[in-house]
Protein backbone atom coordinates (compact mmCIF):
# COMPACT_ATOMS: atom_id res chain seq x y z
CA UNK A 1 0.00 0.00 0.00
CA UNK A 2 2.90 2.41 0.27
CA UNK A 3 3.25 4.41 -2.47
CA UNK A 4 6.62 5.91 -4.13
CA UNK A 5 5.83 9.22 -2.40
CA UNK A 6 8.97 10.83 -0.65
CA UNK A 7 8.08 10.55 3.40
CA UNK A 8 10.30 11.52 6.34
CA UNK A 9 9.56 9.72 9.92
CA UNK A 10 8.16 11.82 12.36
CA UNK A 11 9.87 11.95 15.68
CA UNK A 12 7.71 11.02 18.71
CA UNK A 13 8.20 12.93 21.89
CA UNK A 14 8.67 12.00 25.18
CA UNK A 15 4.65 10.83 25.04
CA UNK A 16 5.65 7.71 24.96
CA UNK A 17 2.55 6.19 26.33
CA UNK A 18 0.11 7.43 23.99
CA UNK A 19 -2.84 5.40 22.86
CA UNK A 20 -2.66 6.42 19.88
CA UNK A 21 0.97 6.95 18.94
CA UNK A 22 3.33 5.55 21.75
CA UNK A 23 5.48 3.34 21.49
CA UNK A 24 6.14 2.38 24.95
CA UNK A 25 1.88 1.36 25.30
CA UNK A 26 1.75 -2.13 24.54
CA UNK A 27 -2.07 -2.22 24.49
CA UNK A 28 -2.36 0.92 22.01
CA UNK A 29 -1.92 1.42 18.30
CA UNK A 30 1.56 2.54 18.19
CA UNK A 31 0.94 4.68 14.94
CA UNK A 32 4.07 5.83 12.85
CA UNK A 33 3.55 8.67 10.92
CA UNK A 34 5.28 10.63 7.88
CA UNK A 35 5.51 13.72 6.88
CA UNK A 36 5.17 14.79 3.19
CA UNK A 37 6.98 17.29 1.08
CA UNK A 38 3.66 19.21 0.96
CA UNK A 39 3.57 19.41 5.01
CA UNK A 40 0.51 16.73 5.28
CA UNK A 41 1.09 13.63 7.27
CA UNK A 42 0.55 9.55 6.59
CA UNK A 43 0.31 6.31 8.35
CA UNK A 44 0.18 2.77 7.24
CA UNK A 45 -1.73 0.68 9.77
CA UNK A 46 -3.58 -2.87 10.15
CA UNK A 47 -5.50 -2.48 12.69
CA UNK A 48 -5.54 -5.85 14.70
CA UNK A 49 -8.58 -7.82 15.59
CA UNK A 50 -8.45 -6.54 19.37
CA UNK A 51 -10.21 -3.27 18.31
CA UNK A 52 -12.17 -5.00 16.68
CA UNK A 53 -16.63 -3.21 17.20
CA UNK A 54 -18.84 -5.03 14.89
CA UNK A 55 -17.12 -8.50 13.92
CA UNK A 56 -14.45 -7.95 11.46
CA UNK A 57 -14.36 -4.32 11.41
CA UNK A 58 -12.69 -1.40 13.65
CA UNK A 59 -14.46 0.02 16.66
CA UNK A 60 -16.36 3.44 15.97
CA UNK A 61 -14.13 4.79 18.81
CA UNK A 62 -10.58 3.06 17.45
CA UNK A 63 -11.81 4.75 14.11
CA UNK A 64 -12.11 8.43 15.71
CA UNK A 65 -8.40 8.05 17.18
CA UNK A 66 -7.21 7.00 13.86
CA UNK A 67 -8.59 10.42 12.35
CA UNK A 68 -7.94 12.48 15.65
CA UNK A 69 -4.09 11.51 15.64
CA UNK A 70 -3.87 12.57 11.76
CA UNK A 71 -5.10 15.92 12.76
CA UNK A 72 -2.77 15.99 15.52
CA UNK A 73 0.38 15.17 13.66
CA UNK A 74 -0.62 17.56 11.03
CA UNK A 75 -0.37 20.67 13.60
CA UNK A 76 2.94 18.87 15.15
CA UNK A 77 4.26 18.82 11.83
CA UNK A 78 4.62 23.07 12.31
CA UNK A 79 5.99 22.64 15.32
CA UNK A 80 3.08 23.85 17.84
CA UNK A 81 1.85 22.05 20.75
CA UNK A 82 -1.93 21.93 20.62
CA UNK A 83 -4.49 19.77 21.87
CA UNK A 84 -8.05 18.93 20.40
CA UNK A 85 -10.91 21.13 20.76
CA UNK A 86 -13.52 19.35 18.41
CA UNK A 87 -13.55 17.26 16.10
CA UNK A 88 -16.43 15.27 13.70
CA UNK A 89 -16.33 12.41 12.54
CA UNK A 90 -18.23 10.60 9.01
CA UNK A 91 -17.95 7.16 8.89
CA UNK A 92 -18.76 6.19 5.61
CA UNK A 93 -18.06 2.66 4.90
CA UNK A 94 -16.84 0.02 7.73
CA UNK A 95 -12.73 -0.32 8.76
CA UNK A 96 -11.83 -3.42 8.18
CA UNK A 97 -9.69 -5.31 10.69
CA UNK A 98 -6.25 -6.36 9.31
CA UNK A 99 -6.28 -5.21 6.30
CA UNK A 100 -3.46 -1.74 5.06
CA UNK A 101 -5.17 1.11 5.90
CA UNK A 102 -3.44 4.53 4.84
CA UNK A 103 -4.20 7.12 7.11
CA UNK A 104 -4.10 10.97 5.87
CA UNK A 105 -4.16 14.26 7.96
CA UNK A 106 -3.64 17.90 7.23
CA UNK A 107 -3.49 20.89 8.44
CA UNK A 108 -5.96 23.28 6.16
CA UNK A 109 -5.48 26.88 8.23
CA UNK A 110 -3.89 28.78 11.46
CA UNK A 111 -5.73 31.19 12.79
CA UNK A 112 -3.74 32.61 15.92
CA UNK A 113 -3.29 29.62 18.58
CA UNK A 114 -6.43 27.83 16.44
CA UNK A 115 -5.79 25.68 14.07
CA UNK A 116 -8.53 23.59 11.39
CA UNK A 117 -7.27 19.82 10.29
CA UNK A 118 -8.84 16.97 8.25
CA UNK A 119 -8.00 13.39 8.35
CA UNK A 120 -9.00 10.40 6.23
CA UNK A 121 -9.13 6.47 6.60
CA UNK A 122 -8.62 4.98 3.20
CA UNK A 123 -8.43 1.66 2.05
CA UNK A 124 -6.10 -0.26 -0.17
CA UNK A 125 -8.16 1.15 -3.36
CA UNK A 126 -8.39 4.51 -2.20
CA UNK A 127 -11.89 4.39 -1.58
CA UNK A 128 -12.47 6.82 1.88
CA UNK A 129 -13.75 5.01 4.51
CA UNK A 130 -13.96 7.14 6.88
CA UNK A 131 -13.30 11.07 7.43
CA UNK A 132 -13.04 13.94 10.10
CA UNK A 133 -12.55 17.81 10.77
CA UNK A 134 -10.96 19.16 13.85
CA UNK A 135 -10.45 22.56 15.24
CA UNK A 136 -6.70 21.78 17.88
CA UNK A 137 -5.82 24.60 20.11
CA UNK A 138 -2.44 25.54 20.96
CA UNK A 139 -1.38 25.13 24.39
CA UNK A 140 1.66 26.06 26.37
CA UNK A 141 4.28 23.15 26.34
CA UNK A 142 4.53 22.79 29.94
CA UNK A 143 0.41 21.92 29.68
CA UNK A 144 1.46 18.13 28.11
CA UNK A 145 4.10 17.65 30.54
CA UNK A 146 1.15 16.99 33.32
CA UNK A 147 3.03 14.30 35.78
CA UNK A 148 1.66 10.84 35.64
CA UNK A 149 -0.67 9.82 39.11
CA UNK A 150 2.29 7.36 40.22
CA UNK A 151 5.23 10.15 39.89
CA UNK A 152 2.99 12.32 42.22
CA UNK A 153 2.77 9.97 44.72
CA UNK A 154 6.10 8.98 44.79
CA UNK A 155 6.80 12.86 45.10
CA UNK A 156 5.05 13.18 47.80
Amino acid sequence: MESQEKLTPMKHGGQNLCFGCGMDNADGLRLQFHLKEDQSVVCFVEVVARFEGPPGYVHGGVIATLLDEAMSKSVRALGVPAMTRSMEVDYRRPVPVGEPLRIEGRLVESLDRSHRTEARILDRAGTVLASAKGIFAQVRASRLQRPRPEQQAAAE
